[in-house]
């Protein structure tokens, strides 16, 4: 069981910041312009890709000595939060309809949406996020869950209901909403380390 509360959480974690991401943003303008099945398809893959990335990095981490690495990971929660409260929603918006527009001489939209997502989620506050929850939890198929499980259901959020939830959801708060979890997460994972 306690594998299933730690997907539960990494779930919650990433789902709430990745709302407002970038990849986010560009599944939403992906969908502009192809299928959704096709943004979906190559959204889904490149978070895969991606997250084993975050999760061998993560991995990695647990090979070191558990405070130093647990510190780490509290720092780097802190300095997510401070980057999700600093984000620019009207410049992340421009930088996805560019993406988008570069990618666009590949021929397949599966492809494109696939190139897209990959790139802009590449060292993102999600990827990172993963990584250090590895690092912490030791738990790297549990967070690996949780974390695509979150991603997959932001990109059909974005690719189907794009344009109606960010009219409920202003991404202004969704950044502020992140960047508060991310920093209560740091807080505690700091005082338990020095603990």
């Amino acid at each position: 069981m306690p594998a299933l509360s730690l997907i539960a959480s990494s779930f919650a974690i990433v789902f709430v910041a990745e709302l407002p991401d970038k990849t986010a943003l560009a599944s939403l303008v992906l969908a502009t312009r192809f299928s959704p099945r096709h943004v979906i398809a190559g959204a889904w893959l490149a978070f895969l890709v991606q997250t084993a990335v975050a999760v061998a990095a993560g991995s990695f981490l647990t090979l070191l000595p558990d405070r130093p690495v647990h510190l780490l990971a509290g720092l780097g929660f802190l300095a997510f939060a401070v980057l999700a409260l600093k984000r620019k929603e009207e410049e992340a918006i421009e930088e996805e309809e560019a993406a988008v527009t570069r990618f666009s001489r590949i021929r397949t939209p599966w492809m494109i949406s696939f190139a897209v997502v990959f790139a802009a989620e590449w060292g993102d506050l999600t990827q990172l996020a993963t990584a250090a929850l590895v690092a912490r939890t030791g738990q790297p198929v549990a967070v690996a869950i949780g974390a695509i499980l979150a991603l997959w259901s932001v990109t059909v959020l974005a690719v189907v209901a794009g344009s109606r939830l960010a009219t409920v959801l202003s991404p202004v708060f969704l950044a502020r909403l992140s960047g508060a979890l991310f920093g209560a997460i740091g807080l505690v994972i700091i005082l338990t380390a020095l603990w």
